[in-house]
C-alpha cells in the first residue's frame, strides 16, 4: 500500500525553467554572450547550474572561469528563484487529493538546500511537505538512494510505500535503488536525445493528474 509519493523539484513538482533560464540570459548579457532559445535551456534545467553554464559557455573552459560563471549564475538565479516558476498544472489538485486521502508528499531533489527551501517557501509548498531532501541534505545525492532512504525516514514510510516521480534517469536510478515504485514525468524537461523506455521506470505520466491514476490501478 502506498502512502507516501515523493517528486523531483525541477520539471516534476515545479516548472522551474522559465526563471532557471532568465537567469541564463542575465549571465550570458554580463558576459557578452550569445542567448540561447528556451527550448534549448529547458530540456537541460533538471541538470543543474553546471550543466546550464556548459550549455551557454561551453565545457572547456578554465577550471577557475568555469568557478566564477557557475557561482554567478546561481546568485543571479537566487535574485529571481520564484518570479514566474509555478506548478505544473494539474498538481495541486493531486496534492490536495493525496491529503484528503491520508497520505503524504514530499520533495527529493539535488538542489541545493539554499535555493531549494526559498523556492520550496515561495510557493506555499514549504509547510505542506512531509519531507524536503535537497542534494546537500545527505553524504550523496541521487542516483544514490541515500536521500530516498532519508526522505521515507522524514516521511513515516518505508521504501515499499512509497511512488518516486521524476523527470531524469538519475530521479528513477534513484528510486529504483531504494526499491520505491518509480514514475517518469514525460512532460518534465527531457531532452530529444533521451529516451526514458530504457530508464527501468515503473510506469510514465504524460501529466500530473495520472499519478492518481496509477495509484488506482496499483
Amino acid at each position: 500500500m502506498i502512502k507516501t509519493v515523493l517528486f523531483d523539484l525541477d520539471g516534476t513538482l515545479v516548472d522551474t525553467a522559465p526563471d532557471m533560464a532568465a537567469a541564463l540570459d542575465q549571465l550570458c548579457r554580463e558576459q557578452d554572450h550569445t542567448l540561447l532559445p528556451f527550448e534549448r535551456v529547458r530540456t537541460v534545467v533538471s541538470n543543474g547550474s553546471v550543466a546550464l553554464v556548459e550549455l551557454a559557455f561551453g565545457n572547456e573552459l578554465k577550471k577557475e572561469h568555469m568557478a566564477y560563471l557557475k557561482q554567478r549564475y546561481l546568485d543571479i538565479y537566487a535574485g529571481m528563484i520564484a518570479v514566474h516558476s509555478k506548478l505544473f498544472d494539474g498538481t495541486r489538485s493531486v496534492l490536495d487529493h493525496l491529503s484528503r486521502e491520508g497520505m503524504n508528499w514530499g520533495v527529493v531533489t539535488n538542489k541545493p538546500a539554499w535555493l531549494t527551501e526559498p523556492l520550496m517557501e515561495a510557493l506555499g509548498l514549504k509547510e505542506l511537505a512531509a519531507c524536503i531532501v535537497s542534494g546537500d541534505t545527505t553524504a550523496h545525492s541521487k542516483p544514490h538512494p541515500a536521500p530516498m532512504f532519508h526522505a521515507c525516514k522524514l516521511a513515516g514510510s518505508t521504501a515499499a510505500e512509497c511512488i518516486y516521480v521524476g523527470d531524469a534517469r538519475r530521479d528513477i536510478e534513484a528510486g529504483n535503488n531504494a526499491g520505491m515504485q518509480t514514475l517518469i514525468a514525460l512532460y518534465g524537461y527531457i531532452g530529444e536525445d533521451e529516451d526514458p523506455r530504457d530508464w527501468k521506470a515503473s510506469h510514465a505520466i504524460s501529466k500530473p493528474e495520472e499519478i492518481l491514476q496509477y495509484l488506482t490501478a496499483s
